[in-house]
């Protein structure tokens, strides 16, 4: 057996290895749900405005007669 032959024969074992292992993260470093990105201030704010602007759209075009 050469020795290129050799070293590729070890590359595809490692790499066949590596196949077995994947998606078995550990329990420790996989991220949990409970960390949000926004704040529930943050949230309620945006929500808050989202829905005050639609009421506020509303109104205003029920003022001017449904065609503005």
């Amino acid at each position: 057996m050469t020795t290129s032959r050799r070293l590729a024969d070890r590359k595809i074992a490692k790499f066949q290895k590596n196949v077995t292992k994947r998606g078995s993260v550990p329990e420790k470093t996989a991220k949990k749900g409970d960390n949000y990105p926004v704040g529930p201030i943050l949230l309620g704010f945006f929500i808050f405005v989202v829905v005050g602007s639609s009421l506020f759209q509303i109104i205003r075009t029920a003022m001017s007669g449904g065609m503005a």
